[in-house]
């Protein structure tokens, strides 16, 4: 991974420490100004998905993108309809790997969409499965944003190969 490149000594891992703070921040910052109600899922995708290329973070993004998606329908479908229940869950889990498997996404997607089932599903509230489902997938959707724009507006430079 390109994180691993970076020189954790000295000046390069201010820079890395910093980008990465920014980051997180703008991410959080991002998500309050949406309202959106758990707003530290923001800036833990953006700390997921935070790379050292455009490359690097457009792949993690896209699977944390689309098992995101895939999580959100499944589980605010399922929870909608059938409520919190640990069956359904399981149900879910297994449903999720076909259609992982079925659009050819790959494990990464079907990890992260196992993540927001078992958040849509299985964390009781007083809002519709559906909402939830929703507000899970925008809080990820700013953190993944935010992650792209910064590997965009500010790249990490790789460490000088040392000899």
């Amino acid at each position: 991974m390109a994180r691993d490149r970076v020189d954790w000594t000295g000046w390069p891992v201010l820079v890395h420490s910093v980008r990465t703070a920014v980051a997180a921040v703008v991410s959080l910052l991002v998500a309050r100004l949406f309202r959106l109600p758990q707003t530290y899922w923001a800036p833990i995708t953006t700390l997921v998905i935070a790379q050292s290329s455009l490359g690097a973070a457009f792949a993690v993004s896209s699977q944390r993108f689309v098992g995101t998606v895939l999580g959100a329908v499944v589980g605010g479908a399922a929870a909608g309809i059938f409520g919190p229940h640990v069956l359904v869950f399981g149900i879910c889990v297994f449903v999720l790997g076909l259609l992982s498997a079925l659009i050819r996404t790959g494990p990464t997607a079907y990890r992260f969409g196992g993540v927001t089932l078992a958040i849509v599903v299985l964390i009781p509230g007083s809002n519709p499965a559906w909402l939830v489902a929703f507000h899970r997938f925008a809080e990820v959707s700013v953190g993944i944003g935010v992650a792209l724009l910064l590997a965009v507006v500010w790249p990490e430079r790789d460490a000088a190969p040392s000899g």
